[in-house]
C-alpha cells in the first residue's frame, strides 16, 4: 500500500500541521498568563491519534464505505440531536451547544464527523444516478441530505458549521455536473436572505434575478419556485434576525462596521486587521507579536490564529501558509479528477469543499472580508476533534488516490 501512497497529498498535510503546530505553540507564548501556553502538547497528542485514525480509514474498502454511508449519516444526525439536549459550549461559542462533554471533559465538536458523513452520503446518492440532475425537482434529495444537519448546527447555534455543509452541497452539486444556472438559482433564495437587509440592494437583486430568469428559461414551475422563494426570504430576513444569538448579531453588525463598537463586538477584527497589518513583509519574529503577547489579540489559538501568521511571519509567513492550502486544494481536486469511481471522485470533491469552506471563511474573517462565524482554520487552529476530523478526511482522499493508482493512473 505504500508504493501507491499520495505522497504529495501526505507530505503538504504534514508540512501543514506541523507549520500549524509551530504557529499554535507561539500563540501560547504570551506577557499575560493565559490557559493556551501548553496546548500545543495535547494538539500533538490528536496528531498521533489523526495520523493513525487516516491509516484506519485508508484501509477500508471504498464499496464498504459507499454500502455505510446512509448507516453513518444516520448516526450522525442522531448524534447532532443528542448534542442538542446535552451538549454544552465553549471558546468563542460559549453560549452554544456543539461540544459533547462527559465528567466536566469536552469529548469534541459532532458537527465536524457529521460533515464527513454528508460528503459519503451525498456522494452515495449522485454516484448513483443514471443522470446528472437536471432541474431543480432532482436536487430536493441532495438539498435536503445537505440542509437537514445544517439545520440542527445551526440550531445549536453554531452558523459557521452550518454554513459548510452548504459548501460541500455545492461543490458536489458542481462537480456531479450541474449547470451553472441551475446552481445560481438554487442558491439565489440564500442571496435574498442576505441582501434584504437593504431594501434597495434586495430589490436590484430581485430585478437581475428576474432578468437572468428570462435569459436562462427554465421550467415554468422552476422560474415561479425560485421567484417565490426569493420573495419569501425578503419576507422573512427581520424575523429571522431577531431569533439569531445576541452574539451572532454583533458579529455581523461588527463585520460591517467595527469601529460602531470597538471595545466590545468589534475587538476582535480591529485586533486581527492590527496584527495583521503590523506584520510587513517579513513579520515580527517567531513568538514575538505584540498584539499576540500583550493578550490583545482574542482567541490566537483558535479562530485568529491566522492574525499570528501574519504578524510574526509577515506576508512572506502568509504566502507560504496560502501556497500550501492551494497545493492541498490543488492536489485533492487532481485525485477527484482522476479517480476512475464517480462515488470516489465526488468524496475526494467534496473534501476539497470542505477545506475551501473553512479556509476562505477563517482568513476571511480575520481580514474583515467575511463576517465572524468562529470557523477553525485546518491544521492551524486548536481543537482535538477538528484534527482528527481533518485527518479522516485526508485518509478517505488517500483512499480514493491509492484505488486511482492502482489502475494505472500516474502521479503527478
Amino acid at each position: 500500500m505504500l508504493g501507491r501512497l499520495d505522497r504529495p497529498l501526505a507530505l503538504v498535510t504534514l508540512a501543514l500541521t506541523l507549520y500549524g503546530i509551530l504557529v499554535l505553540y507561539s500563540a501560547g507564548q504570551t506577557d499575560v498568563p493565559t490557559s493556551v501556553e501548553h496546548i500545543w502538547h495535547r494538539q500533538l497528542l490528536w496528531l498521533a491519534v489523526g495520523i493513525v485514525a487516516a491509516v484506519v480509514v485508508m484501509r477500508l474498502s471504498p464499496r464498504l464505505l459507499e454500502w455505510a454511508a446512509p448507516a453513518c449519516y444516520a448516526a450522525g444526525i442522531v448524534v447532532l440531536l443528542v448534542t442538542l439536549v446535552i451538549g454544552t459550549g465553549g471558546g468563542t461559542a460559549a453560549s452554544s451547544h456543539s461540544w459533547i462533554t462527559i465528567g466536566g471533559a469536552r469529548l469534541g465538536q459532532p458537527s465536524e464527523f457529521v460533515k464527513l458523513a454528508v460528503i459519503l452520503m451525498l456522494a452515495r446518492y449522485l454516484a448513483g444516478r443514471r443522470t446528472t440532475p437536471g432541474t431543480l425537482r432532482d436536487l430536493v434529495i441532495p438539498c435536503l441530505i445537505a440542509a437537514v444537519p445544517a439545520v440542527l448546527v445551526a440550531i445549536q447555534p453554531d452558523l459557521g458549521s452550518a454554513l459548510v455543509f452548504g459548501g460541500v452541497l455545492f461543490a458536489m452539486l458542481f462537480w456531479a455536473g450541474v449547470r451553472i444556472p441551475l446552481l445560481v438559482l438554487l442558491g439565489s433564495p440564500i442571496a435574498s436572505l442576505v441582501l434584504a437587509f437593504s431594501p434597495w440592494t434586495w430589490g436590484g437583486w430581485i430585478v437581475l434575478l428576474g432578468a437572468l430568469l428570462i435569459i436562462w428559461r427554465p421550467f415554468v414551475w422552476e422560474g415561479l419556485t425560485v421567484l417565490g422563494a426569493n420573495l419569501g426570504m425578503g419576507i422573512i430576513a427581520l424575523p429571522l434576525w431577531r431569533r439569531l444569538a445576541v452574539y451572532q448579531q454583533h458579529r455581523f453588525l461588527s463585520f460591517l462596521n467595527p469601529e460602531l463598537d470597538p471595545r466590545a463586538t468589534g475587538w476582535h477584527i480591529i485586533q486581527s486587521k492590527i496584527a495583521i497589518g503590523s506584520g510587513g513583509w517579513l513579520g515580527k519574529g517567531f513568538t514575538m507579536g505584540s498584539q499576540k503577547r500583550l493578550a490583545f489579540l482574542p482567541a490566537q489559538h483558535t479562530d485568529f490564529i491566522f492574525s499570528v501568521v501574519g504578524e510574526e511571519l509577515g506576508f512572506i509567513g502568509v504566502l507560504v501558509a496560502l501556497s500550501l492550502f492551494f497545493a492541498l486544494l490543488a492536489i485533492l481536486i487532481r485525485v477527484a479528477r482522476r479517480s476512475p469511481d464517480p462515488f470516489g471522485s465526488l468524496v475526494a470533491f467534496g473534501i476539497a469543499g470542505v477545506f475551501f469552506t473553512h479556509i476562505f471563511e477563517n482568513i476571511g474573517m480575520t481580514a474583515n472580508v467575511m463576517p465572524i462565524t468562529g470557523i477553525p482554520l485546518p491544521f492551524f487552529s486548536y481543537g482535538g476533534s477538528f484534527l482528527l476530523a481533518c485527518y479522516v478526511a485526508v485518509g478517505l482522499a488517500l483512499r480514493v488516490a491509492y484505488e486511482g493508482k492502482g489502475l494505472g493512473y500516474r502521479e503527478l
